[in-house]
């Protein structure tokens, strides 16, 4: 599965996407309602990412900040800009994304449109243990050197 290219993984799969003007309460229902954690905030006409809201952007920027999440537009507390990777790319390299950015979720994209969105949660759990293993291997060996 490492070795697959993203493509084969996210292109049978749903993505949810949401504009940024939507309330922080209504985001939280779609993730509640599609058993997920994270949704891509595009530019619904055009397809394009603006940023990613996570269940950590939620509790973080409304729930231990005190807001009200009927009033906030999820514009104002997703992550802009996020790391993005192509469909053409190994899985494992997603997983490397992750790991050094020490983020959960990656969204695909493909000449500027969104195609789907990565979790770490996808990844076999055996083939995450070994992907794990070698970067860890790989970081002492670079420390010895």
């Amino acid at each position: 599965m490492l070795e697959h290219a993203i493509r084969a993984i996210v292109q049978n799969r749903r993505c949810v996407t949401v504009p940024d003007d939507m309330s922080v309460r209504r985001v939280a229902e779609l993730m509640r309602v599609n058993h997920i954690s994270a949704v891509l905030v595009t530019d619904l006409r055009s397809n394009t990412l603006k940023g990613i809201c996570t269940e950590r952007d939620i509790v973080f920027g409304v729930v231990a900040s005190g807001k009200d999440a009927e009033t906030v537009g999820v514009g104002s507390i997703m992550t802009r800009s996020p790391q993005v990777i192509s469909p053409d790319r190994p899985f494992s390299h997603a997983l490397h994304l992750m790991y050094e950015g020490q983020f959960h979720h990656v969204p695909v994209v493909e000449c500027g449109a969104v195609v789907g969105i990565l979790s770490a949660k996808d990844a076999d759990g055996y083939d995450a243990r070994q992907f794990e293993g070698e970067l860890v291997r790989r970081e002492e060996i670079t420390a010895i050197l």
